[in-house]
């Protein structure tokens, strides 16, 4: 009997989450997404390690496709963990971005659907890449070669009457000729930083070599988003750092985080997103949420 009183009593840790948990969902399910006028194009980026840079990537994507955006994501991480957790068939023999950035090859043949979204597509990476920045370095305009594809590509897209609305690009943790690819392709960088000790180790170095970026190779780049990841509120330093970095970065920094989470840590090995994977858990109601105020906020140096 104490044990079925303790189950349903609304005071209980466990039943307060619940009950927050459905009054987020109650909430999203509210919200609308604004589509943008024009493609926004953001690269994931953080020279720092295991920040959840591609499960973000490819958890924002599918939040936005889900709710009627068309959304691209690039893989452009030799190891491909974007295309696997997309379900797209990235085996080293299938077309993939190495050969739209070494054989000038059109994405437009490349790009392959996402099984999870008619909204949701994915232009792969395989193991070839990993040499991509070796074959980089002695081509003419080697940082350029992403973005003039992707240009090509969505403008093609909007002729034909198919736009894409967002193009999440997922680039390697360090800063070699693929990342510096990403960049000059994007218009908006968005950085995912874990909440944990060292979390801001290194943002300094990324922000220093994004403004190099936005002077000499892309003047229209800006840190438009800051997504707080990993988060654990039953300690005293998760929020800590959630508060440093938002007395740092107050406008960047999203109102959303994201929690630490085993639904969104076993999702890839599915092929899936934890969007569809498990879509009322509480890591994708906050990335679901995250997107809505990514929606909602537009881009930065279009005025909005």
């Amino acid at each position: 009997m104490t044990s079925d009183a303790t189950a349903f009593d609304a005071s209980t840790p466990l039943a307060r989450e619940l009950a927050d948990l459905s009054q987020r969902k109650r909430q999203l399910a509210m919200r609308e997404f604004p589509l943008p006028l024009a493609p926004r194009v953001l690269t994931v980026a953080n020279q720092k390690g295991g920040v959840g840079k591609t499960t973000t990537t490819v958890n924002l994507a599918a939040a936005l496709a889900r709710e009627g955006a068309r959304v691209l994501v690039i893989d452009l991480d030799p190891q491909g963990n974007a295309s696997t957790a997309l379900g797209v068939d990235h085996r080293g023999d299938k077309p993939s971005v190495y050969d739209v950035l070494i054989h000038d090859e059109p994405m437009a043949g490349i790009v392959q659907q996402s099984p999870e979204s008619g909204n949701l597509f994915c232009l792969p990476a395989t193991i070839h890449l990993a040499g991509a920045e070796i074959e980089l370095v002695p081509m003419v305009a080697r940082e350029q070669r992403l973005r003039g594809s992707l240009d090509r590509f969505l403008s093609q897209k909007t002729e034909e009457g198919e736009p894409f609305h967002y193009v999440f690009i997922d680039c390697p943790p360090s800063l070699g000729l693929l990342t510096i690819n990403a960049f000059v392709a994007a218009r908006e960088v968005l950085i995912p930083i874990q909440c944990e000790y060292y979390a801001l180790e290194g943002l300094s170095q990324l922000l220093n070599n994004i403004n190099l970026i936005e002077r000499h190779l892309n003047p229209t780049l800006a840190v438009s988003t800051i997504l707080l990841t990993m988060y654990d509120g039953r300690t005293r330093l998760a929020f800590q750092v959630a508060e440093d970095v938002r007395t740092h970065f107050p406008s960047e920094t999203l109102k959303a985080v994201i929690p630490r989470s085993v639904r969104i840590s076993e999702a890839p090995s599915f092929g899936q997103t934890v969007i569809s994977f498990d879509p009322g858990s509480p890591g994708s109601v906050s990335y679901l949420e995250a997107a809505a105020e990514i929606a909602d906020r537009g881009a930065p140096h279009r005025g909005n």
